[in-house]
């Protein structure tokens, strides 16, 4: 449609106006809806008189005098305050567009809802999903991007054992902390190392116990086994117990001197196999053999969810395309590699990502076995630190590095969020195909 310059008039007097939330909706004679949004919009101005001012002057800051102003609650107050100019930001853009969009409505010759009741009428029709998802996006962003925030901002600061309000001031240091991280010898150097060390974790356990789990279901799957259901059972007692009892209790199998594992099993097995002397093996003093460890323990921790869910993925492939590829002459191999593998991964494959990413923040394997040890590599952190037991020790510690902390949890999140939005990607994990 064409407008006159008389439309083109009233559409931007409709928007200009709109500028101050409320008065385009009464310039459109939406009487009702132009007091709710100029209620809006004065509840705003109050809030930032009385609360918002301050409290973004307090985030840039963070306090002037040591003992009476508390940086920290200080820069949880600006963030929140963050949150809310947001939020209004995005109820102002909604205002101008609706001033401009109910305008539109108006030169058109279109219907317009005037009245209270025709308005909540159309807010029941039209706007009810919104209705509901709104409340779950306020919690969504108080529950979740709040703490996020925080943590961001504490990257920035120079928080830690020297800096601990309110008996001291925080300040803004930048970038600092990320190039510690990054360039400085005493943090790179441990980073680095823990950095391939989390990689090398997280790869090695968590394929480890996909590759159980995968080849326990298949097994378990096939018609000649017998006594299913007691396989099945014993199958799953690795999940039935509490992990960190497990973990706890192999922590002491695997003692060095009174452990089972070097006082019985290895024992049991020189004798067995006279020709192989593997003698007492210093499960918890060397860091590789610690390390050999825990990746057995958490493919032993881990297999029986892989298990459960790749039974049941078995069970949901027709027997008739098996039947077929016998006819064509596939073996076993073959008709594994061809048919079963490929459904396990394109119905498993976002949870076999969740089982990476888990294993990567993996805090509870770690500490609880060996606390991270053995010995230190600098930094606070252990030779079998993964990057989120560095985290606990940085802030736990008798001098802990908040900011570093916070500095290191944002990598950690940028590193996982990527790698999983690659593999989803790669593995079109979550598109919807008919």
């Amino acid at each position: 449609m064409k407008y006159t310059e008389l439309d083109i008039k009233r559409i931007r007097n409709a928007t200009l106006l709109s500028f101050i939330p409320g008065l385009g909706q009464f310039y459109n004679k939406q009487v009702f809806k132009g007091i709710v949004f100029l209620a809006v919009f004065l509840l705003f101005i109050i809030e930032m008189i009385g609360f918002g001012a301050g409290a973004l002057a307090g985030l840039v800051s963070l306090g002037s005098v040591a003992g009476e102003h508390h940086s920290l609650f200080m820069l949880i107050e600006g963030s929140l305050q963050l949150l809310i100019i947001a939020i209004f930001l995005l109820f102002y853009i909604v205002n101008i567009y609706d001033a401009r969009k109910v305008a539109k409505l108006w030169v058109e010759n279109k219907k317009v809802n005037t009245t209270i009741k025709s308005i909540m009428s159309n807010v029941s029709d039209s706007g009810f999903p919104y209705l509901l998802t709104i409340p779950a996006y306020l919690a969504m962003i108080f529950a979740i991007i709040f703490p996020v925030l925080v943590t961001l901002l504490i990257a920035f600061t120079n928080y830690d054992f020297y800096h601990i309000p309110p008996a001291s001031l925080i300040d803004w240091v930048g970038f600092k902390n990320f190039v510690s991280i990054f360039l400085l010898s005493s943090y790179r150097d441990t980073f680095m190392s823990v950095l391939s060390w989390t990689i090398i974790w997280t790869v090695c356990a968590t394929t480890l116990q996909i590759v159980i789990g995968v080849f326990t279901a298949v097994v378990l799957n096939q018609k000649f086994i017998i006594a299913k259901r007691f396989f099945g059972i014993i199958f799953l007692l690795p999940w039935a117990v509490p992990a960190f009892i497990t973990i706890m209790s192999f922590s002491n199998m695997f003692n060095d001197s009174i452990g089972a594992i070097n006082t019985q099993v290895i024992p049991l097995l020189d004798s067995l196999l006279p020709f192989i002397d593997l003698g007492a093996i210093p499960w918890k003093t060397d860091p590789f053999w610690t390390k050999i460890a825990i990746i057995m323990i958490q493919g032993w921790l881990g297999f029986p969810y892989i298990y459960v869910l790749v039974s049941g993925i078995l069970q949901s492939i027709p027997e008739e395309q098996y039947e077929a590829a016998k006819i064509d002459g596939a073996n076993a191999i073959k008709r594994f590699r061809h048919i079963t593998l490929p459904t396990i991964f394109m119905i498993a494959a976002p949870i076999f990502i969740t089982q990476y990413t888990g294993n990567f923040n993996n805090f509870t394997m770690i500490y609880l076995f060996n606390e991270g040890g053995p010995g230190s590599i600098g930094a606070g952190a252990g030779s079998t630190d993964i990057l989120i037991s560095w985290i606990y020790k940085l802030t736990t510690g008798t001098s802990p590095q908040y900011s570093v902390a916070a500095a290191v949890t944002l990598f950690i999140s940028a590193f996982v969020i990527i790698i999983s939005l690659l593999v989803f990607k790669r593995t079109r994990a979550f598109e919807m195909e008919d």
